[in-house]
């Protein structure tokens, strides 16, 4: 974990990884989306803020599980919402 991460980073100890490249809700709605992003708390992968349903974002604000991490292949980075840090690791 780098150094500069908040306590809801540091309290991740394994990543929760996708189980596929799919925006769970936007399959329901039979939406699209842009990016995908993977919650740490319950390990759902919903698309993100560029996408046009936005569904982790709603997810954050639904749940409040705070720490997110890209499901974009070759891209590693976490984002805390609730202290709005981006981390690279």
């Amino acid at each position: 974990m780098p150094k500069e991460t908040c306590a809801d980073m540091q309290e991740i100890s394994e990543l929760k990884l996708p189980a596929g490249y799919v925006c769970e809700e936007c399959l329901k709605v039979k939406g699209r989306w842009l990016h995908l992003r993977t919650c740490q708390t319950c390990g759902v992968t919903l698309c993100c803020d560029d996408s046009p349903s936005k569904h982790m974002n709603k997810h954050n604000h639904k749940t409040n599980h705070p720490v997110i991490i890209s499901a974009e292949q070759g891209e590693r980075w976490m984002w805390c919402y609730k202290d709005e840090l981006f981390v690279e690791y």
